[in-house]
Parts: structure tokens; C-alpha cells; sequence
């Protein structure tokens, strides 16, 4: 047995951190006991607890028993409880990933995939051999079954989607949803965001936004969508597809007027990254003769003038015609106009009834 003498003035360093070390490694002996004692009674991919985390991973005997611990006690830290894991992806840089999203799809039992080509290579780069399952808008609601199948059977299945946060502008959505209304564990891995990262460096308000994400196909749906973000004195934000921005520029100035700033963020995180900054009457002028390429993501400053000024009885009068003309019911007209500006249903509906009568 070893004896130690500690001066009673001044203790001795190196003798308190060998002592220290001492009780680490009983400690995690101790631990590491318990833990195979758990695993024979819990199935391999479910977590029976985390008892390694009171452990000290800066001693040096400790970390010496911890690799001496078998191949199941070191898989068994890594397991993942039952449970849908909605995990970020890099939007351009692979370095844009976190220690934990690499490890929930290392330790998934399956990963869904937007598009499992796209999908491969960031695994391949970060040699994970996860199975993948494609999951897109054309096949989400037949896969659904069989995937809420899995994870009553207690499997942990992790969602991604091209690039950044899955369920934002991206599959994902409806199968959180469904998810949590069943009392299955919908798990956040957050990371990259085109939207957050472009309003971050934007030099736009940030303390109150709205994302709109990409708009509607249908012209008119696109008109009023607009409208109603004209409106708002929050920052907007808005995914436009490259080939679409000629077209947006066009109808965003049509409904903000071509003086309001607005910010366009392209290729985040990657090579040939660019924010260019100007007014959306600028904007057009900038991007006539210019087809950017790659994901766009464009933001709007806020309307500056109070949204609850309420528009003049013409104002109304031209949007119910216009609604009317393209062949919307009255009521349907009605509510169209109310939704996109700050004019209450029954004074429109008034309105509408004094120049259509019941039509």
C-alpha cells in the first residue's frame, strides 16, 4: 500500500490529481459495472441510461478504463432513444454541421432523405453507413405508415432534407405533426438555416421577421401573399427559386413600391457567397440582364407606416373588381380582400354587397 505524506501548510499538487485520478477510476469502474449490468436488460438501440456523464472525461486513469470497456459498453453510449430526429444539414459548406447531428445519423436506424443521392455524398464525406430512405412531397404520405410503424416498435429515425432544417420550406412537416399528436418524440437537432443566416448578416431589423418561405404558383395567390406582407412592419423573408427572381423583383415592387430595402442573400456559406443590398426599384435594374444562380434568399425591410391604417372604400372597390373579374365568388372575393389588407371582413363585405348586390 502507497503512503503519501501532504504537508499540512501546502498540499501538494501532483498528490491531490493522482488521488483524484484514483477515485475517478473507482468510480468509473463502479459505473461501468452498472452499465452492463443495465445492458442485458434493454434492447441494443435504446438508451437505458446515461450514466457516463458524471464521469470525468479529463482524467487520465479514467479515460484508460474507458477504452478498456468492451465494444458493447462503448456502443451502448452511443445509442439513441426511440424517436423522429429532425436533424439540420449544411446549406453549402460541409463544415457546417454539428457533433451532434453526426452522431444521431450515425446511430439512427434509418435516415430520410429528400433526395438520397444529394444525401450520399454528406454521408460518404462523413463515412456514416446509416441506411437511407427517400422521403419527399411525392411520397411522404405513403411512406408515413410504415415509418410510424418503426418508431412504435421503439426505432430512432432521423429526418433530413437537401440542405439546412427539415420541415422549413422542406419535407418533414406533416410527419412532425402527426408525430406529436400520436405522443412520439419529435427531436429537434437544430444547425444551418438559409433564412437565420441571411437575416444575420442582412443588416436588416431582427428583433421581429416574418419567413414566408417560396410563394404560391398562382398569380393571384402570389398577388395577395404579397400584399399582406407589404403591410407588415416585421422583416420578410422569402426563398425564390433563381430562375423565378426577375419575376418576383417585379411583383414585390409592384406591392412594396420600388423605394422599400430589401436584401439579397445567395449562395450562403459557399464559394461564391454574395448579399447584395440596394431598394427593390434598384433591384429590378441590378437583375435585369443578370440570372444569379443557386438558392436565393431575399429579404424585405418592413413597412415603416402603421398597418392598422385602413385603406379608402376605391382602394377596396378596385381589389373586390379585379377579385370578381377573375371569376371568385363574392364571398370568396370578400375574404380574399380582407386577408391582404387591413380592412375589417364586414366593412368589405358591406362594400362589396353595395356594388354586386348578391351575386
Amino acid at each position: 500500500m502507497l503512503a503519501f505524506k501532504i504537508p499540512e501548510a501546502q498540499p501538494n499538487i501532483d498528490t491531490l490529481i493522482f488521488h483524484s485520478d484514483l477515485r475517478a477510476a473507482a468510480a468509473m469502474a463502479s459505473l461501468l459495472r452498472l452499465q452492463a449490468l443495465s445492458l442485458t436488460l434493454t434492447s441494443p438501440r435504446r438508451l437505458p441510461s446515461r450514466i457516463l456523464r458524471s464521469a470525468s472525461p479529463a482524467s487520465p486513469l479514467a479515460r484508460r478504463f474507458s477504452a478498456a470497456a468492451s465494444p458493447e459498453q462503448r456502443a451502448s453510449e452511443t445509442d439513441l432513444e426511440s424517436g423522429l430526429y429532425l436533424v439540420a444539414t449544411p446549406i453549402g459548406n460541409l463544415e457546417d454541421i454539428t457533433l451532434r447531428a453526426l452522431r444521431v445519423l450515425k446511430c439512427a436506424h434509418v435516415i430520410l432523405s429528400e433526395d438520397t443521392r444529394h444525401s450520399g455524398k454528406l454521408l460518404q464525406h462523413y463515412n456514416i453507413k446509416t441506411p437511407l430512405l427517400s422521403f419527399h412531397k411525392f411520397n411522404e404520405r405513403e411512406r408515413e405508415p410504415s415509418i410510424l410503424k418503426r418508431l412504435h416498435e421503439g426505432e430512432a429515425v432521423a429526418v433530413i432534407s437537401d440542405a439546412g432544417t427539415p420541415g422549413i420550406s422542406d419535407p418533414g412537416m406533416e410527419l412532425a405533426r402527426v408525430c406529436a399528436s400520436e405522443k412520439i418524440p419529435v427531436i429537434p437537432i437544430p444547425g444551418p438555416s438559409a433564412a437565420i443566416a441571411a437575416l444575420s448578416a442582412s443588416g436588416l431589423p431582427t428583433d421581429e421577421f416574418t419567413f414566408v418561405g417560396f410563394l404560391p404558383k398562382h398569380g393571384r395567390s402570389r398577388k395577395v401573399r404579397l400584399e399582406v406582407s407589404a403591410r407588415e412592419a416585421a422583416t420578410q423573408i422569402f426563398y425564390v427559386p433563381p430562375h423565378g427572381i426577375h419575376q418576383f423583383l417585379s411583383d414585390a415592387a409592384s406591392s412594396f413600391g420600388d423605394s422599400r430595402p430589401c436584401v439579397i442573400a445567395r449562395e450562403i456559406t459557399k464559394l461564391h457567397e454574395e448579399f447584395w443590398r440596394g431598394t427593390l426599384g434598384e433591384a429590378n435594374e441590378a437583375f435585369a440582364t443578370r440570372q444569379p444562380k443557386g438558392e436565393i434568399t431575399l429579404l424585405i425591410e418592413g413597412n415603416s407606416i402603421s398597418a392598422d391604417e385602413t385603406p379608402s372604400d376605391d382602394f377596396l372597390e378596385h381589389e373586390l373588381k379585379e377579385m370578381m373579374a377573375e371569376g371568385h365568388a363574392l364571398s370568396s372575393a370578400v375574404k380574399l380582400v380582407a386577408e391582404a389588407t387591413s380592412a375589417k371582413k364586414k366593412d368589405v363585405y358591406a362594400l362589396a354587397l353595395r356594388l354586386f348586390g348578391n351575386e
